[in-house]
């Protein structure tokens, strides 16, 4: 049995041996400062980011159970190529998940930090995985009234990071977007802003019932990376938007550089703009947000000098455009957490349930519509 004085918090441990443990431990939980408060945390996500410090490299096929019911342990091996990524966690037993929701149990001395005592909030901040957390004021998210942790759980890591894909495409002159992986949690959510806010958007997804999935919340330009017209449908759907901004989750692979190919292959057919032995002379960006394909991106240049690829990350985008900015877009993620940024899950497990290696191996395939919540005082 827990209390606000500890509880049970999740860590995951690259061994300099090759192998990764995943465990429970118990941890005091820290007095709050004068700007902190304690908080039970009654819902956490399992997002594809939290994935990558929770398993690792790992081969899950590897995958070990032991230890007892209420505090298992997993151990699976890592193998030498990823144990070269995995260098700066070697033998450091490290906290895992980026947010959560929960109830404010204890509060710091401040005036603003007693005004929450009771309230439910989201929590951003790291080391959601557990039964309580202390967290700075500006780390919390007070939820309307009427609203549950779990329903807050997801306020910030995909409602920010699909709101700053459409800011980032405004701030760097787009008008238009692309977006890969669409079918995705995240994706459906950008796809609700797009139709919200008038912004064009194309969808790349990887299969046809993904397609489905977006046709049946709006979306108007859904194409199937695994049609043998792929390309060609890309390019109508480029002609129809004017998008020459994407962001893309595969990461590995050709996709990256077709996208470019498609934009360009638009703007010559829209006649907008005169020919250049050099390209158009319209900038086109893909932005890689993720690493759903593992392998190197290959990119075959036939899209003329103005282009780019690099990469884009929630929180050093956030830092960019200061702390005004990045309020006024968590105010929109509360005032639309019911509709806009709602999130679904199929499931919801207890921190010894989440180390359970059926329920590892069904978050670690990271399929569309498949999203776990771990209750951490769940059966407690």
């Amino acid at each position: 049995m827990s209390d606000a004085t500890h509880g049970l918090q999740l860590r995951s441990l690259i061994k300099a041996s090759g192998e990764l443990e995943i465990s429970l431990l118990d941890v005091p939980t820290p007095e709050p400062g004068p700007d902190e408060v304690v908080v039970r945390v009654e819902a956490t996500p399992i997002n594809p980011s939290d994935l990558g410090l929770l398993t690792g490299a790992a081969d899950l096929s590897t995958l070990k159970a032991s230890g007892t019911k209420s505090h298992p342990v997993i151990t699976a091996k890592v193998p030498e190529a990823g144990m070269r990524a995995m260098a700066g966690r070697l033998d450091q037993s490290m906290p895992v998940g980026n947010e959560g929701g929960g109830v404010v149990v204890k509060t710091g001395s401040s005036d603003a930090a007693k005004a929450l005592m009771g309230k439910t909030v989201g929590m951003i901040g790291g080391a959601m995985y557990a039964q309580y957390r202390c967290l700075k004021l500006s780390e919390c998210l007070v939820l309307p009234d009427g609203t549950t942790p779990a329903e807050g759980a997801s306020c910030f890591v995909n409602p920010l990071t699909s709101l700053g894909m459409t800011e980032t495409m405004r701030r760097e002159g787009h008008t238009a977007l692309i977006h890969t992986a669409a079918a995705s949690n995240l994706g459906q959510m950008l796809n609700k802003i797009c139709l919200k806010d008038g912004i064009a958007l194309v969808n790349i997804v990887r299969s046809a019932e993904q397609a489905e999935i977006l046709r049946k919340i709006g979306a108007k330009h859904v194409v199937d990376s695994t049609s043998a017209n792929f390309m060609d449908e890309l390019i109508a759907a480029l002609v129809a938007t004017d998008a020459t901004i994407a962001f893309d989750a595969i990461g590995g692979g050709k996709l990256a550089g077709q996208i470019l190919a498609a934009m360009e292959a638009a703007i010559n057919k829209s006649g907008k703009h005169g020919y250049s032995r050099y390209g158009s002379s319209v900038h086109k960006q893909v932005y890689i947000y993720g690493s759903l394909d593992t392998r190197p991106t290959e990119i075959t240049r036939s899209f003329g000098m103005a282009w780019g690829v690099g990469g884009w990350l929630l929180f050093p985008f956030l830092m960019k455009i200061g702390q005004a900015d990045g309020q006024r877009l968590r105010q929109r993620v509360v005032d639309e957490l019911k509709t806009t940024f709602a999130s679904t899950y199929t499931k919801v497990v207890s921190l010894a349930e989440a180390l359970d290696p059926a329920n590892i191996a069904a978050y670690a395939k990271r399929a569309t519509g498949e999203k776990f919540l771990i209750n951490p005082n769940k059966d407690m």
